[in-house]
Formats: C-alpha cells, sequence, structure tokens
C-alpha cells in the first residue's frame, strides 16, 4: 500500500500483501527526472529469495509496522543483509553501499501500537539510518 501511495499519491484501502509486484515510476526530485524500478516484496520469502532480491536493489525503504513486533525484529536482519551481500569483494571498487532508510508504519494506529517511536529512532541510530514514521 505504501508503493501504490507513493505512485498514485493515493491511498488504497483493498491492498493484498502476499502479491509481490515491481512498479514503474517517473518522479522529479530535487529538479531531476528519476526513473523507479520498484520491487514491492511479499515479506515472505526464504533467505535465498530475499538474498536474491537484495542483490538486486540499489537502494532500500526497510519498513516495519509499528503494530507489528515480529516486522520490527527483522530490521536489523535486513538490514545486515544488505550492508553483506552490498558490501562483498565482488562489487566493483569504489561502489558505494545503496541508500537505505527506516520506515516505520501505521503511525495513525495509535491503540493497535506495539512498537514506541523512540524504539525506531534509537534502532536508526544504532544502524546510522534515517527514520520516518509515517501513516
Amino acid at each position: 500500500a505504501l508503493t501504490v501511495r507513493f505512485i498514485t499519491r493515493r491511498f488504497i484501502g483493498d491492498y493484498d500483501p502476499t502479491l509481490e509486484m515491481i512498479y514503474r515510476h517517473v518522479a522529479v526530485i530535487d529538479g531531476d527526472m528519476v526513473h523507479f524500478e520498484i520491487l514491492d516484496t511479499a515479506g515472505q520469502e526464504d533467505s535465498l529469495q530475499i538474498e536474491e532480491k537484495i542483490k538486486w536493489g540499489d537502494g532500500f525503504a526497510v519498513v516495519y509496522s509499528v503494530t507489528d513486533r515480529c516486522s520490527f525484529d527483522e530490521v536489523v536482519r535486513l538490514c545486515f543483509l544488505v550492508n553483506h551481500l552490498h558490501g562483498s569483494p565482488k562489487r566493483p571498487a569504489g561502489a558505494d553501499q545503496p541508500p537505505v532508510v527506516l520506515v516505520a508504519n501505521k503511525k495513525d494506529l495509535q491503540y493497535d501500537r506495539m512498537v514506541s517511536t523512540e524504539e525506531g529512532q534509537s534502532l536508526a541510530k544504532a544502524l546510522k539510518l534515517p527514520f520516518y514514521e509515517i501513516s
């Protein structure tokens, strides 16, 4: 739903989170036209599948739900995999690490919250990542 909202500027309430999709989108950012190819994963991959998807990417939004402690607990593992796979000796010399941002989703669901804003900020600080809390 987050990807669809980014592309269409509308919230789609009817969304199947088990579907994996690749979206193509063009946006103007800081005056430059940027072509996005976004892999919206289903989040149910085994280790080999997730590694292949991480190798495919050039940048990452690691998203967890503030209403789901398990999704928050996966953040460190996913960030480790990104750093490990993109920091391997097989990468071209001088290649930068891909940009990664930590995103806490569903901040509007205060009564169902299981992960505090402070926990998200603290983790982002420890991982040296930008942090955003959205809904």
